[in-house]
């Protein structure tokens, strides 16, 4: 399969950039529902949760030089019997095997095979088809490990990461799919202890004031360096796509402070361009996919860029926002609400970059639109 290396487009067709377009109105909505699908999970089942909108559901992406059909859930689904898919990292990547799994049980309901103690890693299996579909939860990418002298709240969990040595939990089990979809980042914005070589260089947001602040943008760089590393050493040669960033929309706060996410519909080109951090991760991304890239073809590994920043940038009506559990007000009427400004609701906006997905795979040759046959 050919690569593409052209920046600001990787990963799409040489015809039509993929990632570059605008969202317009779509009457037919989504191809399932909360009602239809059985496996969206309660915190983005919005309209379950009591999201009183619907119009969040009405638009499609549509790239300015080409159309973007719906993922065809019956011709995926031939085309990959006796194939595996795994979604490697953290719960935005959950968000969208859920939204696959909602696609693809049109066609054949999957059962459930595994899921850890958290049900957090997750593995589908879909028995007229012979496919498999996991989550593996590895959000840092890299080995973590939670400190155990730390309060017991999610804004003051502090974790110990190891930038130069991979979560096991995927590296174990690589050689098992024939598709991987692979991304990180937001957790590097928590409170972080970095390790390389056996020893501390930094932190990020860390309680411990005699070690030296270092951001974020070196300890991300580093741990996609050591995953592509792993990549296109790794005898094995799945199709692997990486994703990029993924913009957050809380206003008036942070999802710790009382941030909400209350828009009803996209943003229109050029009327919000993210925070400053969006795009410093962002380019880190887009700065070291070009390097592996050239890497990549030498040594016949198969990846490719799903780019799905600048099209979720532009989505502040997608998230959940207070629906993110029912009823959405809190008992304690004195208490703030959470808002979940960073996922997307089920269905929604995060159902495109399953489009998206598809797309790349019947222009790049690894699904015929004609046959319906896999080819490698």
């Amino acid at each position: 399969m050919e690569l593409e290396v052209k920046i600001g487009s990787i990963g799409s067709t040489e015809e039509c950039d993929l990632f570059k377009g605008q969202w317009v109105s779509n009457p037919l909505g989504p191809s399932y529902t909360n009602n239809t699908c059985n496996f969206i999970d309660d915190t983005s089942n919005c309209l379950k949760n009591g999201r009183p909108d619907t119009g969040y559901l009405y638009w499609k992406w549509k790239p300015y030089d080409c159309e973007l059909p719906p993922l065809d859930a019956d011709k995926f689904m031939k085309s990959m019997r006796d194939k595996s898919w795994a979604f490697i990292g953290d719960s935005i990547l959950r968000n969208q095997m859920q939204s696959l799994t909602c696609i693809l049980s049109k066609v054949e309901e999957p059962v459930e095979t595994y899921h850890d103690e958290t049900s957090k890693s997750r593995t589908f299996y879909f028995p007229s088809h012979n496919f498999t579909l996991a989550t593996i939860w590895a959000p840092f990418l890299v080995k973590y490990r939670e400190n155990d002298n730390i309060a017991n709240s999610i804004r003051n969990k502090e974790f110990q990461v190891y930038l130069d040595t991979l979560e096991e939990k995927w590296t174990q089990s690589y050689h098992k799919y024939d598709y991987i979809v692979i991304a990180s980042g937001q957790w590097y914005l928590k409170s972080i202890i970095l390790w390389e070589d056996g020893k501390i260089v930094g932190c990020h947001n860390c309680a411990e004031k005699s070690i030296k602040e270092i951001g974020v943008e070196h300890p991300y760089r580093r741990s996609l360096k050591t995953a592509f590393n792993f990549i296109t050493s790794s005898d094995h040669k799945p199709l692997v796509f990486f994703r990029t960033w993924m913009p957050d929309h809380f206003e008036y706060g942070e999802w710790f402070s009382g941030g909400i996410c209350n828009r009803t519909r996209p943003y229109k080109e050029g009327e919000y361009n993210g925070k400053e951090f969006d795009q410093v991760m962002r380019d880190v991304e887009v700065d070291e996919f070009a390097k592996v890239v050239e890497v990549a073809s030498e040594r016949g590994t198969h990846i490719k860029l799903l780019d799905t920043f600048h099209l979720s940038l532009l989505r502040p009506d997608g998230h959940p926002g207070p629906y993110r559990h029912y009823p959405p007000s809190d008992t304690n009427k004195t208490a703030k609400i959470q808002n979940d400004c960073l996922h997307s609701c089920l269905p929604g906006p995060i159902d495109t970059w399953n489009d998206l997905t598809m797309k790349i795979m019947v222009d790049g040759g690894a699904i015929k639109s004609s046959s319906h046959m896999f080819v490698i």
